[in-house]
């Protein structure tokens, strides 16, 4: 029987049994060769930690609500990005042949019964590696796009996950002349630094605020981007930032804001905070030169020029062991950069 991973409540997974449908009209059966997790969002969700677990998004007003009755949430599946092989194609298919490689936003399952519309073929030359990291490449590249800086400004990126570690890389590229990468993990820094970090700060050693300070001149960086999710983190990255400055929340916050105090520099700086790093956001504010589909073709280009790596982002489990390693991901979320689930061969 085939198997599909499933939160079935805050914290707990399991592996459910289903069977493929036959296809309908404009379909593609995908066999799954290995699919990546999302530690931000999709992990926020599966611990329940999100507001859709009390409350709805109205789609008009743009406003969260009290739900009424139970939450909705569980059960969902769990999974970010997956490649895969099509082992079947509908006849009136055009796009895809049997034995061609895709990838697409797909949970963690043995196999895919889809629209045609929801799979991409992977481009020759963009590594497996390059293709689960294209989701937080996107994420980052509209937190650098966001920020709005150039040629000569400074640049402090907080959290190094994949999107943070992304975020360096893309920040070079963009003209920041001094970057300053913040996190606790040792080996994170580590890549930071081999990825073009100016400086790299152990949040926990010290006044992160004040040695960006003094790092810079006693005036702060022009731009901070926020990507690990702490409202700690975000605190700081005001406190880093230039009199004047922008601050770009990329991450998905929950929780209470207790250590977030916008009565002190905040209100002082005259700084900016830009939402809306989300790429299904849409228009974004610089449409209709930019949209969804060239922020993915960007990210492409730039993976397939070489531009950016991923090395060492990756840690991969078989299947069979995926259970296992979602216990792990609630228990030491900053043990691996990113989750890659490998099946059967």
């Amino acid at each position: 029987m085939l198997k599909e991973l499933i939160a079935i409540a805050p914290g707990r997974a399991i592996l459910r049994d289903y069977e493929e449908k036959p296809l309908a009209p404009g379909q593609v059966r995908i066999k799954s060769e290995i699919s990546a997790e999302k530690h931000g969002t999709t992990l926020s969700f599966y611990k329940g930690l999100v507001p859709q677990m009390e409350k709805v998004l109205d789609p008009q007003l743009e406003l969260f609500l009290p739900s009424k009755g139970k939450t909705a949430l569980f059960p969902f599946p769990l999974g970010n990005i997956t490649i895969g092989t099509v082992v079947e194609a509908g006849s009136d298919i055009t796009q895809f042949k049997v034995g061609d490689r895709v990838w697409g936003y797909l949970p963690v399952r043995e196999t895919h019964t889809v629209d045609e519309k929801r799979v991409n073929l992977i481009p020759s030359g963009l590594t497996d590696e390059e293709v689960l990291c294209i989701d937080p490449a996107v994420v980052a590249l509209m937190s650098v796009r966001e920020g709005r800086f150039s040629l000569g400004d400074r640049v402090a990126v907080f959290g190094l996950g994949a999107i943070g570690l992304l975020t360096v890389q893309m920040s070079k590229l963009c003209g920041a002349t001094f970057v300053i990468a913040v996190e606790p993990v040792e080996e994170r820094r580590k890549l930071a630094e081999k990825y073009g970090a100016d400086l790299t700060i152990d949040p926990d050693t010290g006044d992160t605020g004040l040695n960006v300070k003094l790092a810079t001149d006693r005036k702060g960086v022009d731009v901070s981007i926020e990507v690990s999710g702490s409202y700690k983190a975000l605190h700081e990255s005001i406190r880093a930032t230039r009199y004047g400055g922008t601050i770009v929340p990329t991450s998905f916050y929950h929780g209470e804001a207790e250590e977030l105090n916008l009565g002190e520099e905040w209100h002082l700086n005259r700084q900016v905070m830009v939402s809306g790093a989300r790429v299904e956001s849409e228009p974004y504010r610089d449409y209709p030169r930019w949209d969804r589909t060239r922020v993915y073709n960007t990210v492409i280009e730039l993976f397939l020029l070489k531009k950016l790596s991923v090395e060492g982002f990756l840690h991969i489990v078989d299947f069979e062991d995926v259970l296992e390693a979602y216990q792990t991901l609630e228990k030491e979320p900053n043990k691996w950069i990113k989750l890659g689930v490998r099946y059967g061969r």
